[in-house]
């Protein structure tokens, strides 16, 4: 549809490509696949109106005004042209709680509380954008965080912690990789806090082809492909490092009873998961099949 929407209307955009000051220039519309974009109002005639709200959703943007600091790492990370800014360290905090559960501004509000300076805000939309922490504070605990704000807001956010940065030359890009990082992670992970590390797995089979991880989680997992019991043990068996007393105690099973369905897969399989590197294939075959 957008495509097609691109031939008749010129100016249109995505909310994410456009500054902020231009925002009002816009009507804006929501798609069925959740993109909101936006088409000039001088090209819009009350006929085309009248089509665009019957075909989409109206949508009216009430992300909080930016400050000066906040306009100068949007330009910086949504435009090519160069930005005179100066930063010792930094990082990106990707942030994304369901739609229309939470003003922005409340979120902002509660954000700052955090933070003895006002830190940047980057909307990219109403419910997901990034947090700029410039010379991070490596006790700021984003767990804790998070159950500060899930017990005030009653609403279910999820942060991803980038990798900390020394230059703002590779920002933008930094900035697109823990955007995609989020994307292809966040659907299939549950704990509210991730680290751009464990990330990498999902992005890699997100840009892997469909039918190889289909073929490779067979090939792998064989006869347990489909034995969700055994595969969920498993799975605890990684998230616990590899430990089997931590497992047992997780799934509260006996250790002799969690080392049996480990030996079982091993027999089966021949590939001995309490092996790192086998762990590495098992685990990837898992979660191909999750996605």
């Amino acid at each position: 549809m957008i495509e097609k929407l691109r031939k008749i209307y010129d100016s249109l955009i995505f909310f994410e490509d456009i500054y902020p000051e231009d925002t009002e220039n816009y009507n804006w519309f929501l798609t069925n696949d959740h993109e909101l974009i936006g088409i000039a109002k001088e090209e819009l005639s009350e006929r085309d109106l009248s089509l665009l709200n019957a075909l989409l959703r109206p949508y009216h943007i009430t992300t909080p005004e930016m400050s000066a600091e906040e306009k100068k790492w949007h330009s910086l990370l949504h435009s090519n042209y160069p930005i005179t800014m100066e930063a010792d360290s930094f990082r990106f905090i990707y942030f994304s709680f369901s739609r229309h559960q939470l003003e922005p501004a409340s979120f902002n509000e509660a954000i700052q509380a955090f933070f003895a300076k006002q830190i940047p805000i980057i909307w990219t939309n109403e419910h997901e954008g990034i947090i700029v922490e410039t010379d991070p504070d490596e006790d700021l605990s984003y767990e804790q965080i998070i159950d500060v704000l899930m017990s005030d807001l009653y609403v279910k956010i999820k942060f991803m912690i980038g990798a900390l940065h020394d230059s703002l030359a590779h920002a933008k890009k930094y900035y697109d990789m823990l955007v995609h990082a989020a994307a292809s992670t966040f659907p299939h992970i549950e704990k509210a806090v991730i680290s751009h590390t464990e990330a990498i797995p999902y992005i890699v089979l997100d840009q892997a082809d469909p039918q190889f991880l289909e073929d490779t989680a067979s090939l792998i997992l064989g006869e347990f492909r489909n034995d969700e019991e055994l595969l969920k043990t498993i799975e605890m068996f990684f998230k616990c490092n590899l430990n089997i007393s931590v497992t047992a105690k997780e799934l509260y099973m006996h250790r002799n009873s969690l080392q049996y369905r480990l030996d079982k897969f091993t027999d089966k399989t021949g590939i001995d998961i309490r092996q790192f590197h086998e762990a590495i294939t098992a685990y990837l075959a898992i979660l191909s099949i999750k996605k």
